[in-house]
């Protein structure tokens, strides 16, 4: 074990990374959803593009308005007094009010931008290749080590098709959860969310039973 960091440095790393990504981004850190959206990134960059172009709701409005009555002829409508079910009118929203909703639909913050997510995946590489590089352990390595091996199977063929699998899988749980275990064991359960703490349960419970069926059982 020699060479390893203690364990409470990289849960202090760890901690670190999260709680500074958060107070920088006001975002959950999640590297799942990071990989996801650099691989879409001229969909992102679309997508970031008409954010920048309609940051004013009002203008959004307009311009979908606009839009409408160009594709089907017609003009919208005045803003009407309203009724209610049991018959009594009601007035049309004022500015106040038009304002005070809008200034609701801003709190909630958008994606972070792709640079960033970006940049993140990268350091992720980077940091992790200049601890293996000086740490003294850099070494290119085709399997899963001899564990792997005596485990499950020596067969280069079988154990590359086995890690394909494990990886479409892995894939498949992060989208179909909504996260993975950055975004949600370290970033989600760290703001007490409920969906998080239910995931984090559930993929470490399940490693947990696999580990013990491969180690003593099979």
């Amino acid at each position: 074990m020699s060479g390893y960091w203690p364990w409470w440095a990289g849960a202090a790393g760890l901690a670190l990374i999260t709680i500074n990504y958060t107070l920088a981004t006001d975002r959950s850190f999640g590297v799942s959803s990071a990989w996801d959206r650099v691989l879409h990134w001229r969909r992102e960059r679309r997508l970031e593009r008409m954010d920048e172009e309609f940051t004013d709701e009002r203008a959004l409005a307009d311009a979908l308005a606009a839009a409408t009555a160009e594709h089907f002829g017609t003009r919208p409508a005045a803003p009407t007094a309203q009724s209610d079910p049991h018959g009594t009118s009601q007035p049309p929203e004022t500015d106040a009010e038009l304002t005070a909703s809008e200034d609701t639909s801003a709190t909630s913050p958008g994606p972070v931008p792709l640079v960033t997510q970006a940049a993140l995946l990268v350091s992720i590489f980077f940091g992790g290749l200049i601890a293996a590089v000086t740490s003294g352990r850099f070494h290119l390595r085709f399997d899963m080590g001899p564990g792997f091996r005596n485990v499950v199977t020596a067969n280069p063929t079988t154990m590359t098709v086995l890690l394909f699998v494990g990886g479409m899988l892995v894939g498949f749980g992060t989208r179909l959860s909504g996260g993975c275990s950055s975004g949600h064991g370290l970033s989600g359960c760290g703001r007490l969310r409920p969906v998080s703490l239910v995931a984090t349960a559930v993929f470490f419970s399940t490693a947990v039973a696999v580990s013990f069926l491969l180690w003593k059982v099979i």
